[in-house]
């Protein structure tokens, strides 16, 4: 898509916002009644994160949240999306809820809701209670009705001045980082298992749809967030166009035929036919699972490039989701990953804009008339201050330029996007990369924590205010 010589314009509704998630952000992992998460367990594990670190502290949320409103305020946002930790919440992952741990919450939405931001609650951002873990996890059953339960709890709680819900995030990387390759918590490698999660965690999107619509008010709105990927092969070949199908059901049709169509993508039980029968699958389950949406939330940061190829024992490697010696894609060793040409981020992810644009395309097809929010895009890279302690970020400049225009672009084309979320607020605990990778808008020095908004920070919340993308800065400028 070629860049305007005049600035681009934005639906005046348009949400400009910032996401987080609980674990990355919040620490105080032992105050006020919470219980270790899946996540603390994990990063405590030697080994499972880069240098040991943990989220212990994070960037201490928990006690900043106030500054950190008025900052998001300054900068000029009019949304912003956080997730609830289930263990400050509900310990045990059952029973009562711990009012402190809600409270924390309640004040952070009122806090929002006085400066004129937006709250967004994400239900559920991959910090399962460790107590439901030792029972099972997200490939026992009951896990799903304990989400319910939760749902409802925060529902309950929240939902008099909460109008945006989300229950899942990205339940690919729950399932098959968490289950299938082991780099995501809690760390287990079972191919098996990682395809009875993706199951389970699409029952607890539709038993937690069900039950937050019957404890809030009925303006509210529901919505899930998916990790779709943007599946291209590696040339026109027959056997290249079959290893993107079957990488695609993998990545997006077992989270989204059941969530949309009430369905399993057709050809995905065949495929996986040696790794598990399915049966686990119960009458019924496919229409808890198929809830009306309200909007559908789709992150995005890089497209996938897929061949066939020799089946391996170890299965497909350079897929960008981390080194593990097991496979997060169960029933597919006979697919390669190939890095995809072009400029990359910190995190070695092909910078793309085409991509976001055929994402977005692609769910008004699958979606006629389901609303769409970008709930999460950004890039990693090795900010730092100058010596005036300024941290220009030119690079991410350039990357959040060329995925807005992509999501303008896809506007002009018909889709029907009401919102974008950048990833992420500020520098965080990035799971398994430890505090080694910035996708922050505001720089954050972990020996102080101390807030600097980058220069990315300042140029997003221009773009917020006045609705509108600027022209494409010559390269290096900022």
């Amino acid at each position: 898509m070629p860049e305007s010589a005049s600035p681009v314009t934005f639906p005046p509704a348009f949400l400009w916002g910032a996401a987080t998630s609980a674990y990355q952000i919040e620490g105080a992992v032992r105050e006020d009644g919470r219980t270790p998460s899946i996540w603390d367990t994990f990063s405590h594990t030697p080994g499972k994160t880069a240098g040991g670190e943990t989220g212990d502290i994070a960037v201490d949320h928990y006690h900043r949240y106030r500054d950190d409103v008025a900052l998001m305020a300054e900068l000029g946002l009019s949304a912003y999306r956080f997730s609830v930790s289930w263990s400050r919440v509900q310990p045990t992952g059952r029973g009562p809820a711990v009012q402190r741990g809600l409270d924390f919450y309640r004040n952070l939405v009122d806090e929002l809701l006085s400066h004129g931001i937006k709250p967004a609650v994400t239900l559920y951002h991959w910090d399962l209670p460790q107590e439901l873990e030792d029972a099972g996890g997200w490939p026992e059953r009951d896990t799903a009705f304990r989400f319910a339960e939760y749902a409802q709890i925060v529902g309950e709680a929240l939902g008099d001045r909460v109008e945006q819900w989300i229950t899942l995030n990205e339940p690919w990387c729950s399932a098959f980082l968490g289950y299938g390759s082991g780099v995501h918590a809690p760390g287990r490698t079972d191919a098996a298992a990682s395809l009875k999660a993706a199951h389970h965690l699409n029952l607890a999107h539709g038993l937690g749809t069900t039950a937050l619509r019957s404890a809030m008010p009925a303006r509210n709105t529901v919505a899930v967030s998916l990790n779709s990927s943007v599946v291209r092969p590696l040339s026109p070949s027959p056997a290249d166009l079959a290893a993107v199908r079957r990488i695609d059901n993998l990545a997006n049709g077992v989270f989204h035929g059941p969530m949309l169509h009430g369905a399993y993508p057709e050809g995905l039980f065949a495929e996986t036919s040696s790794i598990t029968d399915w049966s686990y699958v119960l009458d019924g389950d496919l229409a808890v699972i198929k809830q009306p949406l309200d909007a559908l939330g789709l992150n995005y940061y890089t497209p996938a490039l897929v061949s066939a190829a020799e089946k391996s024992a170890d299965g497909p490697r350079a897929d960008g989701h981390g080194a593990s010696a097991y496979s997060p894609w169960p029933g597919a060793d006979d697919v390669a990953f190939h890095q995809t040409p072009g400029e990359r981020t910190e995190m070695g992810w092909t910078i793309d804009p085409t991509g976001l644009h055929d994402l977005i395309m692609r769910y008004s097809r699958e979606a006629p008339g389901l609303p769409l929010y970008i709930t999460e895009n950004g890039a990693a890279y090795d900010d730092k201050p100058d010596p005036e302690g300024r941290v220009h970020d030119p690079e991410r400049i350039a990357y959040l330029h060329g995925h807005l225009a992509a999501v303008r672009g896809a506007i002009a084309d018909g889709a029907d996007v009401r919102g974008y979320y950048l990833w992420s607020l500020m520098d965080n605990f990035e799971w398994a990369y430890g505090y080694d990778k910035r996708f922050g808008a505001v720089y954050v020095d972990y020996a102080t924590l101390a807030r600097t908004p980058k220069s990315s920070a300042h140029w997003y919340g221009q773009v917020a205010r006045t609705g509108s993308l600027p022209p494409a800065a010559p390269a290096g400028a900022e």
